[in-house]
C-alpha cells in the first residue's frame, strides 16, 4: 500500500511538472517597426526664422523610427534588439538644420500580465551629427560614439499593437580645437509599436 502511495505521489508530482512546462509558451521571435517622439536634451543650436519665430535643436529631442525583433523567452521574459533612425529637424524655405543619430538597442523585459511589461538596456549611438544647408548652412558637428541606458515601459492593446513610454539617460562628447565639450542628451519618449 505505501508503494502504491508512494507511486501515485510521484506520479503527480511528474504530471505537475510537466504541466507547468507545457504551459509556458515556447520561444518565439517576431520582428516589430515603430514610430516614436521624445523631448529633453542640452540646446545644440537655434533655427531664426523670417517672421521672428524661433526654434531649437535639442541633443534628446524629435522622432526616431525602429525596426528589430522581438525574442519571447518564456512566459515571464522577453528581449528585443532594434537598429533605430532619430532626428531632430527644423526647416524652413530657405534651409534647415538637423541632428541625425543612429542607436542600436538591446533591451531585456519582465511580463507583469499579458499587457504589460517593463524592461532595461542599452543604446549604442553612432554617426551623431548636427548639420544645416541654405540659409542655415553651419560646418558638420559630429559626436563620438556613446553607450547610454534605457528603462521602458509597454502595454500592449493587442498582441500586434502596443504604446511604450520610456527615459534614456544618454550624452554626447564634442572634440574641438582645444578639448572635449560634454553634452547632456537625457530624454523621455514615446512611441507606438506594431509586431508581425
Amino acid at each position: 500500500m505505501k508503494k502504491a502511495v508512494f507511486a501515485l505521489a510521484a506520479l503527480a508530482i511528474a504530471s505537475s511538472s510537466y504541466a507547468q512546462v507545457a504551459a509556458a509558451p515556447t520561444q518565439t521571435v517576431r520582428p516589430f517597426v515603430g514610430l516614436g517622439a521624445s523631448a529633453g536634451g542640452d540646446k545644440l543650436a537655434t533655427a531664426e526664422y523670417t517672421n521672428g519665430d524661433s526654434a531649437n535643436i535639442r541633443a534628446g529631442s524629435g522622432v526616431y523610427f525602429t525596426g528589430g525583433l522581438d525574442f519571447r523567452i518564456n512566459e515571464q521574459f522577453s528581449a528585443q534588439t532594434s537598429v533605430n533612425f532619430h532626428v531632430d529637424n527644423q526647416s524652413a524655405r530657405n534651409g534647415d538644420l538637423h541632428f541625425n543619430r543612429f542607436p542600436i538597442e538591446a533591451l531585456a523585459f519582465y511580463h507583469i500580465d499579458p499587457q504589460w511589461k517593463i524592461g532595461t538596456g542599452l543604446r549604442y549611438v553612432t554617426g551623431a551629427k548636427l548639420s544645416g544647408s541654405g540659409a542655415a548652412e553651419i560646418e558638420d558637428v559630429k559626436f563620438d560614439n556613446t553607450l547610454s541606458a534605457v528603462v521602458e515601459g509597454e502595454y500592449l492593446f493587442t498582441p500586434h499593437i502596443s504604446i511604450k513610454l520610456r527615459y534614456v539617460n544618454e550624452k554626447f562628447e564634442v572634440k574641438n580645437r582645444y578639448n572635449k565639450v560634454e553634452v547632456k542628451a537625457n530624454h523621455v519618449g514615446i512611441s507606438g509599436n506594431y509586431y508581425f
